[in-house]
């Protein structure tokens, strides 16, 4: 038997190509390394691929996002933010930055989304926002979020880390009537810039909040000063700010990435397919698709054990990484973490769809480098060990 170490398949690899290194070193030999040049460009290229008069701030993750969109919109002490309970902490961490509470809610047990009658259910007077996550690359409801915070005032900043380039009733993910939306140029997202994250909005005083407190509160853009023509050293500090810009390094990278990006969606769509196709029959339930005529991004394809399976989640995940292939879990529901659970006094019974969710499911590898070759092997393992 061959040694599984020697020929591993990771849950997850970016996919780098010769252009994106000869990008960087661009930069590098540029003399601009943090944000310049670049970080524009980039911020005008998403723009312009999301479309719709959106305006696009760079910033050096999601989560930096996130806190700034929260921070623009006025969340702060004493106000609630609803959002799922199965998802990153990044989600919910920014808004107990600001001195808010995070209210979590169960999703729909069929998209794993969050579910509106539960959003509605949660409302209460300090309520002050919306953040629905569009789990693995599938849109959540956004017709019903959106109805939802109109009829209560809230704002709503969508939590878009898996989801570029998803749609929803034929339009981006970033193009809906939200406030702000918020992407993820994380390692193993649809699109890498190593580090990095852009938040869109057509607000423009929001993207002018969210500009200025991304880079210490300043009232001119480090690059904007540096490029002057004219000596241009005066700024004014008008707000205690943050450290969040993007560098011209991570936009270099993430400008080439952009521009592959439909190839990466096909490549994703074929590989999701074949998963929909020969997993099916296994004592799994398969992750759910777009709706006809919408995509979904396919940032992950999670699988979950049915009752009937010979084994447990954590032996398959076990048998899997013996036979070299890796997983991952998404999520442990944010419910089961010792800070949320015991800060909230929450519990498993209060979100019965995540909880089981989470103690069935697997992420099996999809990476747009992976080779069909290698899905092969992932598929007939699991015949292997469940059929």
């Amino acid at each position: 038997m061959t040694d599984p170490a020697a020929h591993f398949l990771p849950f997850a690899r970016p996919d780098i190509s010769e252009a994106e290194v000869c990008a960087v070193i661009d930069a590098l030999r540029s003399g601009w390394v943090t944000t310049g040049p670049k970080a524009r460009a980039f911020e005008e290229a998403f723009s312009h691929f999301l479309g719709g008069a959106v305006q696009a701030i760079a910033v050096n993750s999601a989560t930096a996002g996130l806190h700034l969109a929260l921070e623009a919109l006025g969340i702060g002490p004493g106000d609630e933010v609803i959002a799922p309970t199965l998802t990153f902490t990044a989600t919910v961490e920014v808004v107990r930055y600001l001195g808010a509470d995070p209210v979590l809610v169960d999703v729909d047990p069929l998209t794993l989304n969050i579910d509106p009658a539960k959003i509605r259910a949660a409302v209460t007077p300090r309520t002050k926002a919306i953040m629905p996550v569009h789990y693995g690359g599938l849109s959540c409801n956004m017709d019903a979020i959106l109805t939802i915070a109109r009829e209560h005032g809230l704002k709503v900043v969508e939590d878009a880390a898996h989801a570029l380039p998803t749609t929803y009733q034929g339009q981006l993910v970033g193009q809906l009537a939200s406030d702000v939306t918020v992407f993820s140029f994380y390692a193993n997202k649809t699109i890498t810039t190593g580090e990095g994250g852009m938040a869109v909005t057509r607000n423009p005083q929001l993207a002018d909040r969210m500009r200025v407190m991304r880079l210490h509160g300043m009232s001119r853009d480090a690059f904007d000063r540096f490029t002057s023509k004219t000596p241009a050293w005066y700024y004014e500090v008008v707000a205690p700010g943050f450290k969040y810009n993007l560098t011209d390094i991570a936009a270099a990278l993430g400008l080439v990435q952009l521009q592959r990006l439909p190839q990466f969606l096909q490549r994703r769509q074929h590989l999701a397919t074949r998963y929909q196709k020969q997993l099916a029959g296994l004592p799994l339930v398969l992750p759910a698709d777009a709706p006809a005529g919408d995509v979904h991004a396919w940032h992950l394809y999670v699988v979950r054990l049915t009752s009937s399976a010979r084994m447990g989640r954590d032996e398959l995940i076990q048998a899997l990484s013996d036979r070299g292939i890796g997983t991952s879990v998404h999520y442990v529901p944010l419910h089961r973490h010792p800070y949320w659970r015991d800060r909230y006094g929450l519990s498993p019974e209060q979100f019965p769809h995540a909880d089981a969710a989470y103690q069935s499911m697997v992420s099996l590898p999809l990476f747009t480098a992976m080779q069909d070759s290698d899905q092969d092997r992932v598929i007939a393992t699991l015949h292997e060990l469940l059929a």
